[in-house]
């Protein structure tokens, strides 16, 4: 796991170079069939990702490459689960809140996770056996996976109970389901609505800057699972609305169901 570890972090760290390089130039952005737009970042970022995976020998699903059928998937012990450019509209926005996903799933379950944001220089990972979360902001980056481990900080949740709950979420575009659960807990507490972009969302919450983030809204496998391996590490839940337990991959529909993220 340890050799794990450290290939997808130099993956992310790579794939952020190679996104830097297409956001200081203008952006072309294509609109794949599902409406999404893609980019040249994601195109680049994607292959360095696969370039490092494939080192491994562990099957990838990735955004940018052709699904595979889950006849072929359905026997995976472990897989790869990446989003090489997460949050493409913050990268045509140029708003900085875009990273780099990278997850390794086994039976299912995130059980490493890396999320880098390029902009900031911002690198969350998990530790190799899933047990703690760590961040570190980079100088640069060449530096070396031995100082990023250890270097980097420990991470947790807020765990006593504040006097505003925090939730991840935009004013501007909450939708009904959304706006209801936001209206129960505003109930009985003060609520304050935290924006943010891309995976770190999950962020967020994992290092005790948000509280809760209620997902009701359509997502992908790629879009979560590295910021589930990272909550769970740091002792937060990613729980399924409708199974009450934590969000499963590698399932036959990558889409994901409606979900909480919560202490």
């Amino acid at each position: 796991m340890k050799r794990n570890l450290s290939i997808a972090i130099q993956a992310s760290i790579e794939a952020g170079t190679e996104i830097l390089k297409v956001y200081s130039k203008p952006i072309e952005v294509e609109i794949k069939g599902d409406d999404s737009p893609l980019t040249q970042a994601d195109k680049n970022a994607n292959d360095v990702i696969n370039k490092y995976l494939l080192n491994t020998s562990i099957p990838i699903i990735s955004e940018e490459n052709k699904q595979l059928d889950f006849l072929e998937r359905k026997d995976w012990k472990q897989c790869w689960i990446v989003d090489p450019l997460d949050g493409t509209k913050e990268f045509i926005k140029r708003n900085g809140e875009f990273t780099v996903n990278i997850a390794l799933v086994e039976n299912g379950n995130p059980i490493l996770g890396v999320i880098y944001v390029p902009v900031t220089k911002d690198l969350y990972f998990t530790s190799e056996d899933a047990s703690k979360a760590f961040k570190i902001t980079l100088k640069n980056e060449e530096v070396s996976v031995s100082e990023i481990l250890e270097n980097a900080s420990e991470i947790s949740p807020e765990t006593t109970t504040p006097s505003v709950i925090k939730i991840v979420g935009s004013r501007s575009h909450l939708n009904k389901d959304t706006k209801n659960f936001i209206s129960e807990i505003e109930k009985e507490n003060f609520v304050e609505i935290v924006s943010k972009g891309s995976s770190l969302k999950f962020c967020l919450v994992a290092e005790g800057k948000a509280n809760l983030y209620p997902r009701y809204a359509p997502t992908m496998e790629w879009d979560t699972a590295a910021g589930q391996a990272i909550c769970q590490a740091a002792g937060v839940k990613v729980i399924n609305n409708e199974t009450q337990k934590p969000l499963q991959y590698n399932k036959e529909n990558l889409l994901n169901p409606y979900f909480l993220v919560t202490v």
